[in-house]
């Protein structure tokens, strides 16, 4: 019985890290401009660690259409890029 209980233990400390390695780190950025027409933002940003990439100014493509309405310029926002494809793209919008 109590092997059993510490194997459960194991494993549920085996999720809650595993959990944490997979969270989704949130940049904070401005949105600078928007071209709708090519569904890309141009966000100054800070540190995209997961990227590998310091604090800048770039365009990056929206992982979905419907992002773009929900933005404007000067809005401060946190959000996720990843490489899609070969492609910055932003992945999510805190809301």
């Amino acid at each position: 019985m109590r092997s059993l209980i510490k194997a459960i233990a194991a494993f549920g400390a085996i999720l809650i890290l595993a959990t944490g390695a997979f969270a989704t780190d949130y940049t904070k950025g401005e949105v600078t401009k928007i071209d709708a027409k090519q569904k890309k933002l141009t966000i100054r940003h800070e540190e995209l660690k997961n990227l590998d990439m310091p604090a800048m100014k770039m365009v990056f493509v929206v992982a979905d259409d419907a992002m773009i309405e929900k933005v404007k310029e000067g809005l401060a926002i946190e959000f996720v890029a990843e490489r899609v494809n070969g492609r910055l793209t932003v992945t999510k919008i805190k809301e």
